[in-house]
């Protein structure tokens, strides 16, 4: 009956945390630039009495889908999608260079070039400050001019480029602030042939139906080790029951 009941607690725990996953998936599905995270099942050997041949699967974090999102025009004029692969870099909260695919810009209240979840963007030389300003633009290239406030309409100034990197997909890994760092530490070096669309936005690569129809699938597979449980429990009262006969 340990056995039984332990099988169906570890499937439970799996599932749990299966669904955990793909719902903080489908949670950030409307984010820009958004990278859903993975599960892999793995077999894992059972040692002890029994069969040699016998395995467990566990479920664990596989990495992220690196695929583009969709791209969809805004018109906004801080708003930029990185065309094809790169990052944008950013400052993490740690204060060290990390890297992300949301280019949802503004500009915070102490002039800093910020994405949506308040990042700050990088430039060649730090954070990227702009100063009052009555129009910007972004290049494809990543350089920002603007037309500073009193200047005449046709008077550009170029302020600062962002900095935007490439990084093989198998480098990069996602921390828990959902921002991207090379292994081990490294940085990036920046690439100039990474290019940006501006007045666009990358959707997140969440297919939002395809995670509800996971999610009913495991809430219908954790039913099956609940009930698992539930009959452990019932062949241990039985079992008592036949033990106290005798």
């Amino acid at each position: 009956m340990d056995r039984l009941l332990y099988l169906g607690m570890m499937g439970a725990k799996d599932v749990s945390l299966a669904q955990a996953q793909i719902s903080n998936n489908l949670a950030n599905a409307s984010v820009p630039g958004f990278r859903s995270d993975l599960l892999r099942v793995r077999s894992l050997p059972i040692y002890g009495p029994g069969q040699p041949t016998r395995v467990a699967n566990r479920l664990e974090p596989a990495g992220s889908d690196l695929s583009t999102g969709t791209l969809t025009p805004t018109g906004r004029d801080l708003d930029i999608a990185v065309d094809g692969e790169g990052w944008i870099a950013v400052q993490a909260p740690d204060g060290r260079e990390a890297y992300t695919r949301s280019g949802d810009l503004r500009v915070n209240s102490v002039g800093l070039l910020v994405n949506g979840a308040g990042h700050p963007v990088l430039g060649d030389g730090g954070p990227i400050a702009i100063p009052p300003a009555e129009s910007i633009e972004i290049a494809a290239d990543g350089t920002i001019s603007a037309r500073l406030v009193g200047e005449r309409a046709t008077g550009m100034v170029v302020l600062d480029r962002i900095r935007l990197v490439s990084a093989p997909a198998d480098a990069v890994v996602k921390g828990l602030d959902g921002l991207f760092r090379l292994r081990a530490g490294a940085q990036a070096v920046a690439d100039a042939q990474v290019r940006v669309i501006p007045r666009t936005l990358e959707s997140s690569n969440v297919s939002s139906v395809g995670a509800m129809a996971d999610l009913i699938g495991l809430a219908r597979s954790f039913e099956v080790q609940v009930r698992l449980m539930k009959a452990a429990e019932e062949n241990d009262s039985v079992s008592s029951q036949l033990l106290r006969m005798g």
